[in-house]
């Protein structure tokens, strides 16, 4: 490494570092044991049906470009001019904004075609990947690089995909390839980059996607979770398979969820795939799926009538030799709810609706209580009640200081506004603080200082992170873990992951510094290459977290 290379490398983590403290100032001071909720925008412009959290601690998010003009105008006099829009051929609005989570303000982002219902992931180089959508967008691909200036912007790349892709899954895989699975009528996946070795003339065809299509088509978004064996779960309105997409061969069909009721798009659920443990040496995986709605319910909302969703939640071991689904019951129905892994470990289910479905006007009872699941007692905490609903088109995304950023809610074809509704189109940014950020724990938070590995990891590579704290209790209350930011929508967080590093120690270097060694994840089938946040936990309170390159 040269002399400028490393001088940059070490910028960059003052700066990342810099931002993630400056983050955290705007943690609300009014906790109570149930966390605290926070008003950080009014209105951004649109509603934030996606978002990515992105390296540089911006969230990328945007709507859809067929609902009208949207409250937030281009900037420059630039307009998008699309003869195929059903809403407007030329709109002067901005559909997408990005996000900066230190200064708390926004700016304004070109979309040229229609991003409705579709999918992304990001690249090991930090460059989003946006994938399908609705009309002119459905055979799209779009890349978003971050950048530091005021200069970075979409990028659109027409007719790359094979397939339309509108309700479609990504997930990264282990060489840094994007699978693209699904969507409406599409019984078939395909990969981002193409590979010039393989068929570039079509799809590949996947039978169980056919199978699990229902009149109400409950298989759209289907749950995708990349396993420690570098193969696929997949699962899609009751039942889920082990999927080899290199030999596109099923492995194994696992038992159907129990009580039959659909968990995928309009019936939505949502999946999490909990911690991996890498100190193991043979890797454990366990998937969660909680809420959604019974068979019925779409059916039954569009005539008017608003049955309850699901209480229950599955989980289910596909490492297992023979795996089984174990049952839990949530303290109270929830479909579109949001899954995002804390970095404790914990889940927070948060956002969504008590009756009905997904799907315009069909929610009804808007939950406003977060439950925080604990996975080692399978145990849930209610958390402190949000102000505004978020039903249909809402999302949620983790931040690096911990807090869970939350917006949009449009349940309508068009925006709306107005009172008369059961629920208007909500325009606001709110975060939630869970309880670990109170104040209270300052004096067992940990504040990351430095890493040996200058935000660059490599795989079974030793680091040092160099962490302060003002009341250290020991090792055993040290624990270290890497987190893979989502891109979220429809109640699904892809390629959402939390990899707990092997700790090799903990050694004290000075009044209240420390430093924990670990070593990087033991393949890329644990963690696929790409930026991640940093978690140093000690007395099980996170600190913010600092960005690292898994290369």
């Amino acid at each position: 490494m040269n002399a400028l290379t490393f001088l940059i490398r070490i910028i960059l983590a003052s700066f990342l570092n810099f931002q993630a403290r400056v983050a955290s100032q705007f943690v609300p001071p009014n906790f109570g044991e149930e966390g605290a909720w926070q008003l950080l925008q009014e209105n951004i412009g649109i509603s934030a049906m996606h978002m990515q959290l992105l390296r540089n601690d911006k969230v990328i998010m945007f709507d859809r470009t067929d609902f009208g003009p949207s409250n937030l105008s281009l900037p420059g006099g630039r307009c998008r001019m699309d003869p195929s829009d059903s809403a407007l051929t030329v709109d002067c609005t901005a559909h997408s904004i990005l996000y900066d989570i230190p200064s708390n303000t926004f700016r304004p982002l070109m979309v040229e075609t229609d991003t409705w219902c579709s999918s992304g992931s990001v690249l090991p180089n930090g460059t989003l990947v946006q994938s399908g959508g609705f009309n002119d967008g459905e055979l799209r691909i779009r890349m978003f690089t971050p950048c530091w200036d005021q200069g970075c912007d979409w990028l659109e790349f027409p007719n790359y995909l094979l397939e339309r892709r509108w309700y479609s899954t990504n997930q990264i895989l282990p060489d840094g390839r994007i699978i693209v699975v699904g969507g409406r009528k599409q019984f078939n996946y395909e990969f981002y980059p193409r590979n010039p070795t393989n068929n570039l003339t079509q799809a590949f065809f996947l039978t169980f996607l056919q199978e699990t299509t229902d009149p109400s088509e409950n298989n759209l978004y289907p749950f995708l979770h990349l396993l420690p064996d570098g193969n696929l779960f997949i699962f899609a309105n009751t039942r889920s398979i082990l999927f080899d997409y290199n030999q596109n061969l099923v492995l194994k069909e696992f038992p159907r969820i129990p009580g039959e009721d659909p968990r995928n798009y309009p019936s939505t659920g949502s999946s999490v795939l909990l911690p991996l443990d890498d100190n193991k040496p043979c890797t454990e995986a366990e998937i969660m799926i909680c809420g959604g709605a019974p068979q019925a319910s779409f059916k039954q909302a569009q005539q008017g009538t608003f049955i309850q969703a699901l209480t229950t939640c599955g989980r289910i071991k596909p490492t297992d030799p023979n795996p089984t689904w174990v049952m839990e019951t949530m303290p109270m129905p929830r479909v579109m709810g949001d899954m995002l892994l804390l970095p404790t470990g914990d889940v927070i289910i948060i956002n969504g609706v008590a009756s009905g479905t997904a799907g315009w006007n069909h929610g009804r009872q808007a939950v406003l209580s977060p439950l925080v699941y604990h996975p080692s007692t399978r145990q849930f905490t209610m958390m402190s009640s949000a102000s505004r609903p978020r039903v249909y088109h809402s999302s949620a995304v983790l931040l690096s200081d911990g807090r869970v950023l939350v917006g949009g809610s449009n349940p309508h074809m068009k925006y709306n506004f107005s009172s008369g509704v059961e629920f208007p189109t909500d325009l606001s940014l709110e975060a939630f603080s869970p309880p670990y950020l109170s104040p209270e724990f300052n004096e067992v938070r940990g504040r990351i200082t430095s890493t040996t590995c200058n935000s660059f990891l490599g795989y079974r590579m030793v680091c040092d992170i160099t962490f302060t704290v003002r009341n250290y209790m020991s090792a055993r209350e040290v624990s270290v873990r890497l987190v893979a930011p989502s891109f979220t929508t429809h109640s699904f967080a892809m390629n959402q992951r939390m990899v707990v590093l092997n700790l090799v120690g903990v050694t004290h270097v000075g009044a209240h510094t420390y430093y924990a060694t670990v070593v990087g994840p033991s393949s890329p089938q644990i963690a696929p290459p790409g930026f991640y946040l940093l978690f140093l936990l000690h007395a099980g309170i996170p600190t913010t977290a600092t960005w690292l390159q898994l290369l």
